[in-house]
C-alpha cells in the first residue's frame, strides 16, 4: 500500500461564503456494524508508514489542499489498523500527520451493539503569496493605514505607498472536528448522534468602495459552523422508518470590517465600514421510510421534512460617517426567518421480468417571512440620503414529477426513457410562474461479448407565464433584458458511448461523445445561445499480468453569445465567449519486477483557453497550462516491510490580463493588492517505510 503521495492528487473545493446550509436528510447505513454473523478476527492488523519528503521550491497554489506550499523538508506519517478482542473492535486511520493537510479517524465499538467515532481533518486553501497591502490589522475587525500616510485622489499621488507595502498572503485554513455515536438498544432499532464543527481562519480578499475610487482589502476570516444530527431508525421485515433532527449554527467573530480611506477627499469619510456574514441558524425535523410490497416487486420510499432558518443579529448604523444624517433604522435587526418544507415520494416496481418502472414526486418550498421595511441608502459612507429601498423577502415553491423506465427488448438490447415536469412559483421576481418539461431516451446494446454501445438523447423546454417588465424597471433594469435563469429556454442533447473489451486480447477501449445546445430564442437582450461539445477517449493495453499501459484524451468546447445595450434600449452590441479545454495523459504500470518491485508512472498535460470578444474588440486570451508527472517505486523488502520512493512534478502556468502587470498603484483610482497569475514548477520527492502488523495487510474502503 503506497501512501507516500496519498493526498497530492486530491482536489477539494471549499465554499467560502456563509449561507444557510443546503440540508440532505440523514440516512444511516448500519449494515457493517450491526451484523451478528459477520466474520470477526481477533487480534491486531495494521499498516504504518514513516518517512520524509522534500519540496524543491515555494509554490503557493500547489499547496492548495496538499500542504506542500513551502520549500523544504517534511515528515511522512501515515497508518491504519484494526484491533479486535472479545467482540470489541477499534479501527484507526491517520494520514499526512507531518503536513498541514492531516487527517485522523478513530472508531471504537462492540459489534452489533454500539460504536463511537472521532474524526479530525485539516485542509489548507492557498490563493496568493505575492500580494501586498498598506494595511495592518489593529484588531480583528479593523484595518488601519500606516502613520504619516498621504491621502490622494489617485494612487500616483500616494507618496507613502511603495514604502508602506508589506506582504500579505491570501489563505484560509479549514479545520473540521467530528464526533459520532451509534447505538442498537434492541433488534431492529438503531440510534445515532453526530456532531461536526468546521472552523475557517485566515485572510481573503474583499473590495471597499469610495464612489469613484476603490481598494482591495485583506479581510480577516474567523468563522465557526456547528452541525448536529440526531435520529432513530426502526427496521422491520419489509419496511423501515426514521425520525431525525438536524441543526446548523454559524457564528462569526466579527460582524463588521472597518478600514481607513486611503484616498480621502470626502468630508467625514476617513473610514469605511461594511457588514460581515451574521450569525445564523437552521434547524430541521425529518421523517423518512421505505416499504417493500411483494406485489410487482414494489418499493415505496417517502421523505418529509420541515425546517426553519433564523438571523436576528443587530444592525449596524446606516453609516460610520458622522457628518451624514440618514435617520433612524426602521428596526433594530433583520428579524429574518425562512421556513422550508420538503416532501418526496418514490415508487419503484418491476411489473414484468423485462420491465422496471420508477415514478417520483418531489416538492420544495421556501417561505421567507422576513418583514419588509423602507430603508434609506447611504452610498459608500460618502453620500446621503440616497433613494429609499424596500428589502425583498424572496420565496418560492417547486414541484416536480419524474417518470422513468427500462425495457429489455431483447436479451442484449435495452430501451430506456424518462420524462420530468417541474413547476416553479416565485415571489418578487420578473417571472412568477415557470414550467419545464424534459424527456430523454436511451438505447443500449451489448450483443457481442466484447462490445457495448449506447446512445442517449433528449430535450428540455422551459416555459414562462410572462416576463414582468415592471419588476425589472423597479430594479432600474432594461425592460428588454431577460435573465438566463428566468428566460424561455429550449435545450437538446445527444450522447454516445462505446466500450470495447476483447476477452482474448489485452486491449480495451472506451469513448464518450456529447453535444448539447441551449437556445434562448425569446430573449432580445441577455444570453441567447450556448453550445457544448465534449469527447473523451481511454485506451489500455496489458502486455502481461504484470505490465500495462494506458492513454487518455479529452476535449471540451463551450460557446455562448450574449446581446446587450449601451443605450438602455435595443441590442447594440454582441459578446461571444469561447472556452476550449484539452487534456492528454498516459502511464505505465510494472508489477513484481524481480518478485519485489512495483513501478508506476503517470503523466498528464492539459490546456485551457478562453476568448471573449465584444463586437470586433477582443480581450486578451485567458490561458492555462498544466503538466503533471508522478512516479512511484515500491520495494518489498520482506513480508512485513516495504520501502517506497515517490517523485511528483507539477508545472502550472496561467495568463490573466485582469491581474498580470497590475501592481498596487497601476490603476489610478483602484488600490490593488498586486496579485499575479500563477506560474510555477515544483518537484516533490519522498521516501517511506511501510511496516505491517498482523497476519496480512488490510485494506479499508475510502
Amino acid at each position: 500500500m503506497t501512501r507516500t503521495f496519498s493526498r497530492l492528487t486530491r482536489i477539494t473545493a471549499t465554499a467560502l461564503v456563509a449561507t444557510l446550509p443546503a440540508v440532505s436528510l440523514a440516512q444511516v447505513d448500519t449494515s457493517e456494524w450491526k451484523c451478528e454473523s459477520c466474520p470477526f478476527d481477533e487480534g491486531q492488523r495494521a499498516d504504518y508508514e514513516a518517512g520524509g519528503g522534500y519540496v524543491s521550491d515555494d509554490a503557493y497554489r500547489y499547496g492548495n489542499g496538499t500542504g506542500h506550499d513551502e520549500k523544504g523538508g517534511h515528515v511522512l506519517l501515515n497508518g491504519e489498523g484494526r484491533y479486535a478482542s472479545d467482540g470489541l473492535q477499534a479501527r484507526w486511520r491517520f494520514e499526512d500527520l507531518g503536513i498541514d493537510s492531516r487527517e485522523v479517524s478513530v472508531s471504537v465499538g462492540r459489534q452489533g451493539r454500539w460504536a463511537v467515532t472521532f474524526d479530525y481533518d485539516e485542509l489548507p486553501w492557498r490563493r496568493y503569496d505575492v500580494t501586498q497591502t498598506v494595511y495592518s490589522a489593529s484588531s480583528f475587525d479593523s484595518l488601519t493605514l500606516p502613520g504619516g500616510w498621504v491621502s490622494a485622489g489617485q494612487t500616483s499621488g500616494m507618496t507613502q505607498l511603495s514604502s508602506s507595502l508589506t506582504q500579505q498572503n491570501i489563505e484560509i485554513d479549514r479545520t473540521v472536528f467530528g464526533l459520532g455515536a451509534r447505538f442498537l438498544p434492541m433488534d431492529g432499532v438503531s440510534m445515532y448522534a453526530d456532531y461536526r464543527q468546521q472552523r475557517r481562519e485566515g485572510t481573503d480578499i474583499v473590495s471597499g468602495a469610495w464612489f469613484s475610487n476603490a481598494n482591495y482589502l485583506p479581510r480577516p476570516v474567523d468563522t465557526v459552523t456547528d452541525e448536529i444530527d440526531l435520529g432513530v431508525r426502526y427496521t422491520g421485515d419489509s419496511f423501515d422508518v426514521s425520525l431525525g433532527w438536524y441543526g446548523s449554527f454559524f457564528s462569526n467573530d466579527s460582524l463588521a470590517l472597518t478600514w481607513d480611506n486611503p484616498f480621502g477627499g470626502v468630508a467625514g469619510a476617513s473610514q469605511g465600514r461594511q457588514a460581515r456574514a451574521p450569525d445564523n441558524s437552521f434547524q430541521q425535523i425529518s421523517v423518512s421510510g421505505t416499504w417493500y410490497v411483494g406485489t410487482l416487486d414494489t418499493v415505496v420510499a417517502v421523505v418529509a421534512a420541515t425546517g426553519e432558518g433564523e438571523q436576528d443579529e443587530a444592525f449596524l448604523p446606516y453609516t460610520i460617517n458622522s457628518t451624514l444624517s440618514a435617520g433612524a433604522l426602521p428596526r433594530a435587526n433583520l428579524q429574518g426567518q425562512v421556513d422550508t418544507s420538503n416532501f418526496a415520494l418514490t415508487l419503484t416496481m418491476r411489473p414484468h421480468e423485462r420491465v422496471r418502472i420508477k415514478a417520483s414526486y418531489r416538492s420544495d418550498e421556501r417561505e421567507n417571512d422576513t418583514p419588509q421595511s423602507t430603508w434609506t441608502r447611504v452610498i459608500v459612507d460618502s453620500f446621503a440620503p440616497g433613494p429609499s429601498e424596500v428589502n425583498i423577502p424572496y420565496s418560492y415553491e417547486r414541484a416536480s414529477i419524474d417518470l422513468s423506465g427500462r425495457v429489455r427488448v431483447l436479451d442484449d438490447l435495452y430501451l430506456l426513457g424518462g420524462y420530468e415536469r417541474t413547476e416553479l412559483d416565485r415571489d418578487f421576481q420578473e417571472v412568477a410562474e415557470q414550467t419545464e418539461d424534459s424527456s430523454w431516451g436511451k438505447l443500449q446494446w451489448s450483443g457481442l461479448d466484447w462490445l457495448d454501445l449506447s446512445v442517449r438523447g433528449g430535450t428540455a423546454r422551459r416555459e414562462i407565464d410572462r416576463y414582468d417588465t415592471t419588476v425589472a424597471q423597479s430594479f432600474n433594469q432594461n425592460p428588454l433584458l431577460r435573465k438566463y435563469n428566468l428566460a424561455y429556454r429550449y435545450r437538446e442533447f445527444i450522447e454516445a458511448n462505446a466500450s470495447v473489451t476483447l476477452a482474448d486480447t489485452p486491449f480495451s477501449f472506451a469513448a464518450t461523445w456529447l453535444t448539447a445546445e441551449d437556445s434562448y430564442s425569446q430573449s432580445q437582450l441577455g444570453l441567447t445561445d450556448s453550445q457544448e461539445d465534449r469527447i473523451a477517449v481511454d485506451l489500455s493495453y496489458a502486455f502481461s499480468d504484470t505490465t500495462s499501459v494506458y492513454l487518455t484524451f479529452g476535449n471540451e468546447a463551450i460557446e455562448a453569445e450574449q446581446l446587450g445595450s449601451a443605450s438602455f434600449g435595443a441590442a447594440d452590441w454582441l459578446a461571444t465567449h469561447d472556452d476550449d479545454f484539452n487534456h492528454v495523459g498516459g502511464g505505465i504500470v510494472l508489477r513484481d519486477l524481480g518478485d519485489k518491485v512495483d513501478v508506476m508512472l503517470d503523466y498528464v498535460h492539459s490546456e485551457g483557453e478562453t476568448d471573449i470578444a465584444v463586437d470586433s474588440s477582443r480581450f486578451p486570451a485567458l490561458e492555462s497550462t498544466l503538466d503533471s508527472l508522478r512516479v512511484s517505486i515500491d520495494y518489498a523488502h520482506s513480508e512485513r516491510l516495504d520501502v517506497s520512493f515517490g517523485i511528483r512534478y507539477e508545472a502550472f502556468d496561467t495568463r490573466d490580463w485582469s491581474v498580470d502587470g497590475v501592481a498596487p498603484d497601476t490603476l489610478p483610482t483602484i488600490l490593488t493588492l498586486g496579485a499575479q497569475s500563477y506560474d510555477y514548477d515544483v518537484w516533490v520527492v519522498g521516501v517511506g517505510f511501510h511496516y505491517r502488523l498482523g497476519s496480512r495487510q488490510i485494506e479499508f474502503p475510502d
